[in-house]
């Protein structure tokens, strides 16, 4: 009975690691956005998360909102610096997110300056 119960439990817990191992490191899609930096901060009480938002046209209504994972410390102080400006951002999207990463699903992993767009302003 107990190495039933043994068995059950190690079977239980792969299949629980599995789940988050998927979670964290599978990724539904991938690709670049483009738009005005509007918004960027670190955010929360327990779990302090870099929150954005690029406007992606002429009303607010076209806003991508993205998260940045704190071992990204290039993306976030780009990110900082380019903040009011014209940027293209690469991103993942996962299939889910754990709290304590970000609000989104988008995770950003380069920030690039739109000298395109810039110069036309």
């Amino acid at each position: 009975m107990i190495k039933f119960l043994i068995k059950t439990l190690v079977i239980i817990v792969l299949i629980i690691a599995g789940y988050f191992a998927f979670i964290y490191f599978a990724t539904y899609s991938e690709g670049v956005r483009a738009g005005e930096l509007v918004k960027f901060s670190s955010k929360g009480v327990m779990f302090k998360t870099w929150e954005g938002e690029v406007s992606q046209g002429v009303s607010e209504a076209q806003l991508f909102e993205f998260s940045v994972e704190d071992k990204e410390k290039q993306v976030i102080k780009d990110l900082n610096r380019l903040q009011g400006k014209f940027v293209k951002l690469t991103y993942f999207e996962r299939y889910k997110t754990f709290f304590w990463l970000g609000d989104t699903k988008y995770f950003i992993t380069k920030v690039e300056e739109d000298k395109e767009r810039r110069s036309n302003y």
